[in-house]
């Protein structure tokens, strides 16, 4: 590229000193030579601090006081950004030499764009797409998300499918370039959602705004995933059961709001008998103490739609939405693959 503008690399890091041991060095080695790199210690109990001061000397540091979840970690690190772009990176990503040039090329060729993910690929098996992003993030109405390359819990392999660029709904929070003067002027993260649909809600509503979020495949890393809360986790559960209600209270057009997460909860009590029948009790729980949570919030989130949009909102996005129930087409149709929901 002729024009390199700066990149932070924005690392949140919560005792994380053995991913940062393990995958820090293959982050520096970009090949971008506008980049700088800043770890954010979320209130680590580990010897992150000390460690990093002393191996990586070059590296900012911001050291928060108590963790404040990916929600209030980047938060509290986006005023101490002052560069272009700014990228959100798991501290178990392991990145190209060259994967950040493609992404900011794309941001630099469409003003529009306010956030766009690389191609997210498993670090265990390379060929495999990973959980969390895999080739751009999509939802359907009733708030379930999925990806190309990833529907639920099928992870497809990677055969060159997804490598053209496209326009998504939302983009990975484990790796995703951010436009920083957008950003600073829409807000970046629910702070109370303290982690997991953090990312689509911020894409949902720069969405609403007008703007653009896209995925670029010639852009590549490798995600181990899972390394704070591990799939099944009644906390798991309950964010994302009690994030996506609060997503959709926030977002859906105007008219279809309430009977859209009417049906949702209808199905959130179809998830409870299923895990009710598997003995999985825990499950259950999460459940409802996430229904209950929504409840409570329900008014802060209607006064703050209203806020955000005061003359309302007449349609979905364009790009990423999928019009059907992606439960009833992967469970029933056995549509396993995105590329048999969406030809």
């Amino acid at each position: 590229m002729s024009d390199f503008p700066a990149v932070t690399v924005a690392i949140l890091n919560y005792n994380g000193r053995h991913w940062l041991e393990r995958f820090l060095p293959e982050v520096l080695a970009t090949t971008y030579s506008g980049a700088q790199y800043l770890v954010i210690d979320n209130g680590s109990t580990d010897d992150t601090i000390p460690w990093l001061s002393q191996h990586y000397p070059d590296v900012q540091l911001l050291p928060l006081h108590e963790n404040y979840g990916f929600t209030g970690g980047y938060n509290r690190a986006l005023p101490h950004i002052d560069t272009p772009y700014f990228v959100l990176l798991n501290s178990d990503v392991s990145p190209q030499p060259g994967w950040l040039e493609p992404l900011v090329a794309a941001m630099q060729a469409e003003p529009r764009l306010a956030a766009i993910q690389p191609k997210i690929c498993w670090t265990e098996q390379r060929d495999q797409f990973e959980y969390a992003g895999a080739a751009g993030g999509w939802m359907d109405t009733l708030g379930y998300p999925f990806c190309r390359g990833r529907m639920f819990d099928t992870l497809e392999t990677d055969t060159g499918q997804y490598n053209d660029f496209a326009y998504i709904a939302w983009a990975s929070g484990a790796c995703s370039l951010l436009r920083t003067e957008t950003v600073k002027q829409h807000g970046l993260f629910q702070e109370g959602f303290f982690a997991h649909m953090e990312e689509i809600e911020c894409c949902w509503r720069l969405q609403n705004l007008g703007y653009l979020i896209g995925c670029e495949p010639r852009s590549v890393v490798y995600h181990v995933g899972g390394g704070t809360l591990p799939q099944g986790s009644p906390r798991k559960t309950f964010l994302n059961v009690r994030n996506s209600l609060s997503v959709l209270a926030l977002h859906l057009p105007d008219g279809q709001r309430i009977p859209r997460i009417f049906f949702r909860l209808l199905l959130d009590g179809v998830w409870s008998i299923r895990s009710l029948s598997q003995g999985d009790f825990a499950s259950i729980g999460a459940i409802l103490k996430a229904h209950r949570a929504f409840y409570r919030l329900w008014r802060q989130l209607s006064k703050q739609r209203k806020s955000l949009y005061p003359e309302g909102i007449s349609a979905f996005p364009k790009h990423g939405f999928f019009h059907g129930s992606i439960v009833y087409r992967y469970f029933l149709r056995k549509k396993k693959t995105f590329a048999t929901l969406i030809p």
